[in-house]
């Protein structure tokens, strides 16, 4: 695509980055096939050719975001099922988020939008905020009805929708050790996967231990920034980075570590861009690019690292549901079925595994109609296979599912745990 920066913008190192993507595109429109938003709405400007049109004038022209540049780019998953589809090896990812942060720069939201905003940014990152806003949902949740009927008051009707019935109880944070060692990992934490599935973790820690790995939590390691950089709030974004950076990098330089392993996949599609979001600060750059080298989803280390030795589970069908950040983000899309048919699970794939399950991180509460489309249109294509269970190697995926199914639906490393060995998993005991 033919590009017009002047020179000053491309002194810009983001400018110049998106000059780069956009001048890659050549309008072939593969993409449309795959976008989510285009297949449900059929409208160019909601397709990824369409987008980097409204971004290339919006950015190259520096022009004021107008509502419906901002409509439209609101409207993109960054499922990123168009980078998988590419054959021109465009960027989108990178695109959109400088983007979204040039939006949210120079364009002021409608009060009703920047507050609900600005309360998902203040809550969801933190464990203990998120977890007490769960238990005040429960006691808003009556008035879902009347919220949903409200269009301003949509997002928040979708995130009590959201909201589990009941909270976990907290889960203790220890480390897994065991007497030798084959090496050590780093387990992230994460921001909502312990407050809301924490048995995910638990399993995982299992799991590797079994496999031969201490596992430990790195002191001051929080949220991985991803939530709020795809609401392009930059500055809250780089600040998570270099925090986590700090935290794996003390323990990398103190004992060393052989991976740093995510269960969340939106989070891990994040830590491994740690490279290139901080590539232009001189403090962080390289132990970024060090930190996102070491950076791996755990069905990606254990494929490589071995599984344990199975046991019997009595031959159950799981329907394994690609996370969009799993398959098109860090393009790791045959190790979970692998491992879980080593372990002796039959695993079917449902039909358009391409297509985002409508999650997307704050997505679901922000477009709620789209994203509850989206949504059922899944839970048709996996009801169809008629599984026992619902693997899956997120946990946004796995609440924009289950709260649309009776099938259990669980984490992948929850099965691999039963059947090496651990405890049948709490959603199909």
């Amino acid at each position: 695509m033919k590009t017009d920066f002047s020179p000053a913008l491309l002194a810009d190192p983001a400018m110049a980055a998106s000059e780069a993507v956009i001048r890659k595109c050549v309008h072939c429109g593969f993409c449309t096939a795959t976008c989510p938003t285009y297949v449900l709405l059929g409208d160019e400007l909601d397709s990824p050719r369409g987008r980097i049109y409204l971004m290339k004038e919006m950015l190259e022209q520096e022009r004021e975001p107008t509502p419906e540049v901002v409509k439209h780019i609101d409207r993109c998953l960054s499922c990123l099922s168009c980078m998988t589809t590419c054959p021109s090896g465009v960027n989108y990812m990178h695109l959109v988020d400088h983007a979204r942060a040039y939006i949210e720069e120079r364009y002021r939201r409608p009060w009703k939008e920047r507050l609900f905003r600005s309360l998902l940014a203040w809550v969801l990152p933190h464990p203990g905020r998120f977890r007490l806003a769960l238990r005040l949902a429960r006691l808003v949740s009556p008035a879902r009805p009347v919220l949903a009927k409200l269009p301003a008051l949509e997002p928040m009707a979708a995130m009590l929708a959201l909201a589990p019935d009941t909270v976990p109880a907290r889960a203790s944070r220890r480390d897994g050790l065991i007497a030798t060692p084959r090496g050590r990992v780093a387990l992230l934490q994460g921001c909502a996967e312990p407050v809301l599935r924490p048995e995910f973790r638990a399993a995982a820690v299992r799991l590797l231990n079994r496999a031969g790995f201490d596992v430990i939590f790195a002191p001051g390691e929080g949220c991985c920034g991803a939530l709020v950089h795809h609401m392009g709030r930059e500055a809250e974004s780089l600040d998570a980075a270099r925090r986590n950076v700090d935290a794996w990098m003390a323990e990398i330089e103190s004992r060393g570590l052989a991976a740093i392993l995510v269960t969340a996949s939106g989070c891990g599609t994040t830590i491994k861009d740690y490279g290139f979001m901080l590539r232009d600060d001189a403090a962080y750059a390289d132990k970024a690019a060090r930190v996102s080298a070491l950076a791996k989803d755990i069905s990606e280390f254990l494929i490589d690292a071995g599984l344990p030795a199975a046991g019997e589970v009595g031959g159950l069908t799981v329907a394994y549901h690609a996370a969009c950040s799993l398959q098109h983000g860090q393009k790791v899309t045959e190790a979970p079925k692998k491992l879980l048919a080593l372990a002796g699970f039959t695993v079917r794939t449902p039909a358009e595994a391409h297509l985002c399950c409508g999650s997307a991180g704050t997505y679901n509460i922000l477009q709620p109609v789209i994203a509850g489309q989206l949504g059922d249109r899944k839970v048709a294509n996996i009801t169809k296979l008629a599984p026992d269970v619902i693997a899956t190697g997120n946990i946004g995926c796995a609440m924009q599912i289950g709260q649309r199914t009776g099938i259990p639906i669980v984490h992948t490393v929850e099965l691999l745990d039963w059947a090496t060995g651990g405890p049948k998993p709490r959603a199909i005991a």
